[in-house]
């Protein structure tokens, strides 16, 4: 169960619970006038420990000092149930989105930043424990591949974990068996990630940022505020950059993202079943704000009206 604090002036107590079920973690406030959002609750499954976490904080992080603590004694494997996040660990960073597993050190420096209100769930592992499995001089932190089967099979432990599903059925041995199928199942999974994220970078890094904007895109197509400045934001990168990436295929992002909201519109207005639906209701709803230009935007794409183009696609 999250206990739920929203509002700015709670955020102290939020801070507060944080702490008392994650260690010692530090944050601040959104930034803006915007109202803080903040929800934490805790599993215990005979053991293994599970913070679920929804919040629009600033940034979330913890300072690596000279003085052991108690708290330094996990590392935490996380995985990102909504929105998207920046993870930062000494110099590493990587981007979680929804869906997506990383594993973090609780003994080295560390940073959360989400990208507006995210949802995500930490495991408390045994730090010991994951450092054994862990091939020499494999770092504790980095994104969690699901192509290889070791990935999956984690990724499906985690949510029926999340889900409650085992709630209530796991003894004192299970809990600790889960704990250690977990930390089995992370070396390869890790290992998997990081032959990946080495050959995307050998072959082209500005080929994956580019991709990863056109999937950020075609999710937010419904957003009239989607810009290059937003989208820029969401990536953590200039809006220059964000223009050269889109430059170097002889495109442009405004242009990519007009192309998208245009198919979708023009895939709607075929659709037999939205016949009833209104042109500029279908416009409106991938992020048009205006009927005229929608019109002459779409017939100087598809060298029809958007009146035409469903005329013929209902024909057809």
């Amino acid at each position: 169960m999250l206990s739920q604090v929203s509002s700015p002036r709670d955020f102290d107590a939020w801070l507060r619970a944080l702490q008392g079920v994650c260690g010692r973690f530090e944050s601040r406030p959104p930034q803006g006038h915007g109202l803080f959002i903040g929800e934490i609750g805790r599993q215990d499954l005979s053991g293994l420990e599970v913070a679920q976490i929804r919040t629009n904080a600033g940034v979330i992080s913890r300072q690596r000092t000279s003085i052991d603590h108690d708290d330094d004694r996990h590392c935490f494997l996380i995985i990102q149930r909504a929105g998207r996040a920046q993870l930062k660990q000494e110099g590493d960073c990587l981007e979680l989105g929804p869906g997506e597993m990383a594993l973090m050190d609780s003994a080295r420096s560390c940073e959360i930043v989400p990208h507006g209100l995210i949802e995500h769930a930490s495991f408390h592992l045994a730090r010991d424990e994951v450092c054994r499995v862990m091939p020499e001089g494999r770092p504790t932190f980095g994104k969690l591949s699901q192509q290889c089967a070791s990935g999956r099979v984690l990724r499906t432990l985690v949510e029926q974990i999340c889900g409650g599903e085992l709630d209530g059925c796991a003894g004192m041995e299970e809990g600790e068996a889960l704990q250690e199928a977990l930390i089995a199942l992370l070396a390869p999974s890790l290992r998997q990630q990081s032959v990946a994220a080495l050959s995307e970078l050998e072959g082209s890094h500005n080929a994956g940022l580019r991709a990863l904007a056109q999937q950020l895109i075609n999710q937010s197509l419904s957003e009239p505020g989607l810009t290059p400045l937003s989208l820029a934001r969401q990536l953590n990168i200039s809006v220059r950059q964000l223009y050269r990436l889109f430059e170097e295929q002889g495109d442009s992002v405004c242009r990519f993202i007009q192309r998208a909201r245009l198919k979708r519109s023009a895939a709607d207005l075929s659709n037999p079943r939205l016949r009833n639906e209104s042109i500029t209701d279908i416009a409106f709803r991938w992020g048009f704000t205006d009927s005229a230009h929608f019109s002459r935007t779409f017939k100087k794409h598809f060298d029809q009206s958007p009146r035409d183009y469903r005329a013929s696609a209902m024909a057809g």
